[in-house]
């Protein structure tokens, strides 16, 4: 019995002594400095998971080195680990309230994490420590713009541009918000079709107003048409409402009275954000002449960096069967939405984006063949008030009242429009 006792006893020890040593082997025994960089590179270099095991690895020894411990944080943060990383985050401000890369990220990291209240607290906390800082402040104005305040936005921009005049990321930050403050648009456009064969050239101008409301965009339009030698006005009225977080619509009516146009126009269109920066979209658009045309439409996007994609089908029943039509769009952004390149392919003919619309019975030649390549550049003055757009289009379409033949389209249009309060 005693002999069994000693096993035991002699097991137990030699196992515990066994995890001790194994626990001593696992600690970290190596140049940190050197580690912290392979971790950095591996980080940048989409191995986040490994460089967090590295990571981690170092501050087994060194719980400490706060530049690690603070990297950590980030690579949770942009992993989206938010929860994680504000600990972390924390562990290190705790200690060292003067660490300013430290107190930026943090605070980024509440930004990030859909959290602009606590972000300015935060921010804050840092502004004690480092009063004025330009940094500091624009992270401020951008977590009170997330509040829905772009004055507070604007007054604590302001106040940094007051403290360094120089600070370019403050201007330009200060025009993006005296635009959103903006809630008056008005605008004009005029554009010419020039035909290969046929047709003379026809003309097309538009007068915008537009309101932004908590609700959403009101946008009203006056179309006035020049074709066949005949001149005509189209009214519109487009509303995007805000319905949820990451869901509006679109809803538009149209009437007129002339050949030129239908005599009554309108359609909806439900979009909705989804992860990773997609959206997609649902909607209907009808066409009323004599005859009534419906399309029937919907949209993928996907935001990636400065660049947009997106996809839009269109299909048109008729009598002569379903046309299949689409749309494909790309856009290159500059400094904000009204800055940008951009380049549209159209394959297949659909009545809401072909211009060649000579005959109130058009749904019996949704069948037609065309093809089109749309180019636009729009772009803003400094401060933001003003925006220019200029597009140039060649299309290749078939002629409706001629099957099998085609002729050439070059259409060019400029735009101008005025943001105020």
């Amino acid at each position: 019995m005693m002999a069994k006792i000693i096993i035991k006893l002699t097991f137990l020890v030699v196992f515990f002594g066994s995890f001790q040593m194994s626990g001593q082997e696992i600690k970290f025994d190596g140049d940190p400095d050197a580690s912290f960089e392979n971790a950095r590179n591996l980080a940048f270099n989409l191995q986040r998971k490994q460089a967090q095991d590295t990571l981690l690895f170092i501050l087994t020894k060194y719980p400490d080195y706060h530049d690690i411990r603070s990297f950590l944080a980030t690579t949770y943060s942009w992993d989206g680990e938010y929860k994680k990383a504000r600990k972390e985050f924390n562990y290190v401000l705790e200690k060292d309230k003067e660490n300013k890369p430290t107190w930026i990220a943090a605070i980024k990291n509440e930004l990030w994490a859909d959290l602009p209240y606590a972000a300015i607290d935060m921010t804050n906390n840092a502004l004690k420590t480092f009063p004025d800082d330009s940094e500091l402040l624009l992270l401020k104005a951008s977590a009170q713009e997330n509040t829905n305040n772009p004055l507070e936005a604007l007054s604590t921009i302001e106040l940094a541009l007051e403290k360094n005049p120089d600070d370019q990321k403050a201007k330009d930050y200060k025009a993006t918000l005296n635009n959103g403050l903006s809630r008056n648009a008005i605008g004009i456009t005029a554009s010419v079709d020039l035909y290969s064969d046929v047709f003379d050239p026809m003309q097309y101008y538009a007068l915008m107003y537009r309101r932004q409301t908590k609700y959403g965009s009101i946008i009203g339009r006056v179309n006035y048409n020049r074709r066949f030698n005949e001149n005509g006005l189209q009214y519109e009225v487009d509303l995007y409402p805000k319905i949820a977080k990451g869901l509006y619509a679109y809803v538009n009516v149209g009437i007129a009275n002339t050949f030129l146009f239908p005599d009554i126009k309108y359609g909806a269109e439900l979009f909705k954000s989804l992860p990773k920066s997609f959206e997609v979209s649902l909607g209907f658009r009808t066409l009323k002449y004599s005859t009534t045309t419906n399309i029937y439409t919907g949209s993928i996007g996907w935001y990636t960096g400065n660049s947009y994609l997106s996809f839009r089908p269109y299909f048109t029943p008729g009598e002569t069967g379903t046309s299949k039509s689409g749309t494909f769009t790309y856009r290159k952004y500059r400094s904000d939405a009204d800055n940008y390149l951009g380049v549209a392919v159209s394959v297949g003919f659909s009545p809401e984006i072909n211009q060649f619309n000579i005959n109130e019975n058009a749904a019996k030649f949704v069948d037609l063949e065309s093809q089109r390549i749309n180019m636009g550049y729009y772009f803003t003055s400094a401060n933001k008030q003003n925006a220019w757009g200029a597009q140039f289009a060649v299309s290749h379409q078939e002629i409706i009242f001629d099957q099998g033949n085609f002729f050439w389209i070059y259409s060019l249009a400029l735009s101008w429009e005025l943001k105020f309060k």
